[in-house]
């Protein structure tokens, strides 16, 4: 997650039937500098004035992907990061309009996915450049995925890392998982608290899925990850895309 320049810290945390927004890197590493130049810092400005944050992740020059429950009345993207405190590596874009998906259910998080067309196209360069997007489930696994933010890696803190951060989540089946259209992986390494919106990247390199919600639903206490899957979204994504591409 983030470190604001001015030192501002804060952390939307909503909860919801035992669902928390995604967002903290918990047991990951920091990532290679600009390993990941697909990765965007959404900064959420509040109807009450007050600062969130959400990860997000770059499409083209145009568009950058987010889950659908990051609501704010405004947005701006930050792209080109790695340590958010160095504001001269940075892009910082507004965004022009929201497309949430018009089935996400804000009850159970299905279809929590969301894209952000840019007011002004982003400068691609060496540090920032789009992710490719995976194809049609075939119904098996990716495997060797990683997800990352600049989320804090101790869950028994609230302040984020200024770097971006890194774990390796291996995906697992389940019913609920399957019936509800997510990846999900289960451990104590993973996404928690205001990553929400960020990639799950699996071994060749394109995003698989959209990083949601976690709960604790057995009592070995291990967190459940839930990743919106993109493939199941491929069809909306490019309808959204070619008709709002252009100015």
């Amino acid at each position: 997650m983030f470190i604001h320049c001015e030192l501002l810290i804060l952390i939307l945390a909503m909860t919801l039937d035992g669902q928390v927004h995604s967002g903290e890197i918990y047991g990951g590493h920091e990532a290679v500098p600009h390993s990941r130049p697909y990765m965007v810092l959404l900064e959420l400005h509040m109807e009450d004035r007050s600062k969130g944050y959400c990860g997000g992740f770059l499409l083209n020059e145009d568009f950058v992907m987010t889950a659908a429950h990051c609501q704010a009345k405004s947005y701006t993207a930050l792209l080109g990061a790695h340590d958010i405190s160095n504001s001269n590596e940075i892009q910082r874009i507004h965004v022009e309009k929201t497309f949430p998906n018009k089935h996400y259910n804000g009850t159970d998080y299905e279809n929590d996915i969301m894209l952000l067309k840019l007011s002004s196209k982003a400068h691609l360069k060496e540090h920032v450049r789009p992710i490719p997007l995976a194809a049609q489930d075939n119904g098996t696994l990716p495997k060797s995925c990683t997800v990352s933010g600049w989320g804090t890696s101790d869950r028994n803190k609230r302040n984020m890392t200024p770097v971006l951060m890194e774990v390796n989540v291996t995906l697992i089946l389940g019913e609920n998982c399957d019936k509800k259209n997510f990846y999900c992986s289960e451990g104590k390494t993973g996404p928690g608290q205001g990553d929400s919106g960020g990639p799950l990247v699996c071994e060749d390199g394109e995003a698989y899925g959209v990083v949601s919600t976690s709960n604790t639903p057995n009592s070995n206490g291990w967190q459940m990850y839930r990743y919106t899957k993109i493939p199941e979204h491929r069809n909306w994504i490019s309808w959204i895309m070619e008709h709002n591409g252009k100015c």
